[in-house]
């Protein structure tokens, strides 16, 4: 991650976060920390938000039936948990989420598990269409405590060139 303070005045300085296009190199791989201990009020609230009636992630006597025996974790919150932990590494900088691909869903999450994530940058190129920017795309995977693969998704962003972020983010 690369982390930076800006002076915003008099003794007063802001710590930034995030790489540039030009700090991604296709092949490298980002550890994202901290790692995530998902409890079962993360789980039955992420559920209730999102209006997921499925009863395996908030029906205990449901679940201890099926072929887990309790309750699993919903997996867009593993999804968006893993998104969250990247942020500062790789889409800080981001202009705009241009898409996921790919969704796998390996191995299921339950409370109390550790979710923990990194990011394989597989491509990168110049926009377009945006002459102060560029697309990159990671591979963002996920494990829990034991180091089982949970999840793994490619997630492709639009990311500012150096010194062109005020002018990108100015447009919108």
């Amino acid at each position: 991650m690369v982390v930076t303070a800006k002076k915003v005045g008099e003794n007063r300085y802001r710590e930034t976060f995030g790489r540039y296009f030009e700090d991604f190199e296709v092949g490298d791989v980002y550890e994202h920390r901290p790692a995530r201990t998902i409890s079962e009020t993360d789980n039955t609230w992420f559920t209730l938000l999102t209006m997921n009636t499925h009863p395996m992630h908030f029906d205990a006597e449901y679940a201890k039936h099926s072929e887990f025996g309790r309750c699993i974790v919903c997996s867009p919150l593993t999804v968006a948990l893993m998104v969250g932990m990247s942020v500062t590494d790789v889409s800080q900088k981001a202009i705009a989420n241009l898409g996921w691909r790919e969704i796998r869903l390996t191995h299921p999450l339950f409370a109390g598990d550790t979710l923990s994530a990194e990011s394989e940058v597989l491509d990168k190129r110049e926009s377009k269409s945006r002459p102060h920017a560029g697309v990159v795309t990671v591979q963002t995977r996920g494990f829990n405590q034991e180091g089982t693969l949970v999840c793994v998704f490619d997630r492709t962003i639009l990311v500012a060139k150096r010194g062109f972020e005020n002018e990108e983010k100015a447009k919108y």
